[in-house]
């Protein structure tokens, strides 16, 4: 899990990399939620994501957003949040440039991030997304959703309501060509505090469905 810096929008970036097993390996990044909410690519659901991308032979990045860590700039609101996620992935591009395809995981303001990357890049063919603030921040970018997906939320969850996700649920649902699967962790907070396990669990059933050779989702 060797440290890097690589160059973004407002200077350095700093990231941890699990670099390509093998040729034309995927890529997978995982995006951290809110800078001035204390989140950094160490948060414990940012690393478990990041671990099950490795064990899975991804080339997995995550990385500080700017202002964090040693990552250089200020926050900016999201607008150069996106830009820091899109000049990560060209870096990882930059070298691995025969990866087959291309993943997005992001907690909470992470997830937003996240969702609006997958508009602009067209080689994401997966997502997933833990607690999207749909209730915080204005989602309706996602028109239409180019790749499927899942969205975990917690039902106890005190910042990002049940209600605002699944309302984003039924919306993209109504969008033919893609498929949204949707787990809701019965008690888990925001933090998935005492329901990390269930929060993993749900996510590698839905990564060992996606990524087999038979999976109906392409």
């Amino acid at each position: 899990m060797p440290d890097v810096i690589f160059p973004g929008p407002e200077g350095r970036l700093e990231g941890r990399f699990s670099p390509p097993p093998r040729p034309r390996a995927p890529v997978a990044m995982i995006l951290h939620p809110h800078p001035q909410g204390g989140g950094t690519m160490n948060d414990r659901i940012t690393q478990a994501l990041y671990k099950t991308f490795v064990r899975r032979g991804f080339a997995t990045l995550r990385f500080n957003f700017r202002g964090v860590g040693r990552s250089q700039g200020t926050f900016d609101n999201g607008i150069g949040e996106l830009s820091d996620a899109a000049a990560a992935l060209d870096w990882v591009q930059s070298f691995h440039p025969e990866a087959q395809t291309t993943w997005i995981a992001g907690f909470s303001f992470g997830a937003w991030i996240g969702m609006q990357l997958l508009m602009r890049r067209p080689e994401i063919r997966g997502f997933i997304s833990v607690a999207p603030p749909a209730n915080m921040y204005d989602f309706s970018f996602l028109a239409p959703c180019p790749s499927s997906g899942i969205i975990v939320q917690g039902t106890a969850d005190e910042v990002v309501t049940a209600s605002a996700v699944q309302k984003l649920v039924d919306k993209l649902r109504t969008q033919k060509g893609i498929t949204i699967h949707h787990d809701e962790i019965r008690g888990a907070n925001h933090f998935f505090e005492h329901e990390l396990d269930q929060l993993m669990k749900s996510v590698d059933n839905y990564l060992d469905m996606r990524l087999s050779p038979d999976s109906p989702i392409r």
